[in-house]
């Protein structure tokens, strides 16, 4: 019993001693209020459907591209994620659609500074558009409200350089027949037209940017019409994986 005891008065004693060691003061409310840094408040909140509809294109488009400085400088804004969970329960009036790549590199919301309820995204290897894409995209534009479709390619893309290379494999070799037109409007480039070449692959990839609009348009009459009204925007842009920096072509 008296072994116990002291067992237990040793281990209190080190804990005494670890403690004051910690804080010479003894004084713990000090230590507590000293660890604490001042944190900013939580920002943001779920879009409502009358602020939608307030929103023009071109306001988003710059909201998207303030959002990306703010990505880069590591700035991003902070969110109640719960509570915004819970907001958008009831339902969902996003700014715009991302048509992006898989690519993991590439978290789109933070990229753009977004929060749940603000983005529609929609993923392919090599950011084409299909029959598939096409209809998400006129569900989130005619359907839901969504004001911009922005196309998002990036640097070093592998669907863009394995269309260059001309890959078999499966149902990848189908998937590329979607991006060959890109490679196709690329052949005037003078330098090597190899996956190799950075700077030949990034030319495809921006064609194949440019290319995805033009079909978004020549085969959705319903996203052609809301272009030509003002009513949306079709842009594209590029992301470069060393920086983060989205640029609007």
């Amino acid at each position: 019993m008296k072994k116990v005891q002291l067992f237990k008065f040793a281990a209190i004693t080190i804990s005494f001693l670890a403690f004051s060691c910690g804080n010479p003061t003894g004084n713990k409310k000090e230590i507590t209020d000293s660890s604490k840094t001042p944190k900013k408040p939580l920002r943001e909140r779920v879009l409502t459907v009358s602020e939608q509809k307030a929103l023009t294109p071109e306001l988003i488009i710059k909201a998207l591209k303030d959002g990306n400085k703010r990505f880069v400088s590591n700035d991003l804004t902070l969110r109640d994620h719960s509570a915004m969970v819970r907001d958008a329960a009831a339902g969902q009036y996003p700014k715009a659609v991302i048509l992006s790549c898989v690519d993991s590199r590439i978290p789109v919301e933070d990229v753009f500074d977004r929060g749940i309820g603000d983005i529609f995204v929609a993923r392919v290897a090599g950011n084409f558009s299909n029959v598939d894409i096409l209809g998400s995209l006129e569900f989130a534009c005619k359907v839901s409200g969504a004001k911009v479709i922005l196309v998002l390619g990036h640097e070093s893309c592998g669907a863009i350089k394995s269309a260059i290379d001309d890959v078999k494999l499966g149902n990848i070799t189908s998937m590329l027949y979607k991006i060959k037109p890109a490679v196709a409007l690329s052949s005037g480039f003078a330098g090597e037209k190899s996956s190799k070449n950075p700077a030949f692959v990034e030319l495809v990839a921006k064609n194949n940017i440019r290319h995805t609009i033009q079909t978004i348009k020549s085969e959705s009459p319903i996203l052609k019409e809301m272009s030509d009204h003002g009513d949306i925007k079709i842009v594209g842009a590029y992301y470069d994986l060393h920086t983060g920096a989205v640029e609007f072509l």
